[in-house]
């Protein structure tokens, strides 16, 4: 039995909220108090990794469309690739600040499959609204980890990058199936589910 895709989405959405308040509670102690403890350094960086290897089984086992292995494809390498960026930087492997650009380049990566994989407008159905607006506040909200790049000390960008990972979460709790979005389902779509 495969549970349906909503359940998916919530539990990578638990993932990423975890992921999201990580780096919330950087931004807000710093970063030196936050590497304070070792091991702190290499959680979320570790998390982002993770699931990156957990998007392969997602790729494998639950999708339907040579177009939906391709994005979930994507997804899993930008993220392991900027998880494993970060691994590296906090270990003190990789030197350059410029790796950290992995993680702007991985949101950009992200939010363009997000928006090249849904076929269906906006307004559609509930699924195709979550694919819309995560896909876009990924591109956008990738402006934040590319400046804190190169203003690493300054709290807004830190604040902004930590607080959109936390919308993507909660946007992504609101996932189903076929659900009606602001009181419209497409006569297409289907019948609403619960």
């Amino acid at each position: 039995m495969i549970p349906p895709s909503e359940m998916v989405h919530w539990l990578f959405a638990t993932g990423v909220l975890f992921l999201g308040l990580c780096l919330l509670a950087e931004a807000i102690v710093g970063h030196e108090v936050w590497n304070r403890r070792p091991w702190r350094k290499y959680l979320w960086p570790g998390l982002l990794f993770a699931l990156g290897l957990l998007m392969w089984p997602v790729m494998v086992l639950f999708t339907n469309s040579t177009v939906h292995m391709l994005a979930h494809g994507s997804w899993a390498q930008v993220m392991m690739l900027a998880g494993g960026a970060h691994l590296g930087l906090a270990r003190g492997k990789l030197q350059s600040r410029y790796w950290r650009l992995t993680v702007p380049v991985a949101l950009v990566v992200s939010g363009s499959a997000f928006l090249i994989h849904e076929q269906n407008g906006w307004l559609y159905s509930r699924a195709a609204f979550v694919h819309h607006l995560c896909g876009w506040t990924l591109i956008v909200g990738a402006i934040f980890p590319t400046i804190s790049t190169f203003r690493p000390r300054w709290l807004i960008p830190g604040l902004g990058y930590a607080a959109m990972i936390v919308v993507i979460s909660v946007v992504l709790f609101s996932a189903r199936d076929t659900a009606p979005i602001f009181g419209h389902l497409s006569p297409e779509a289907g019948v609403a589910h619960r």
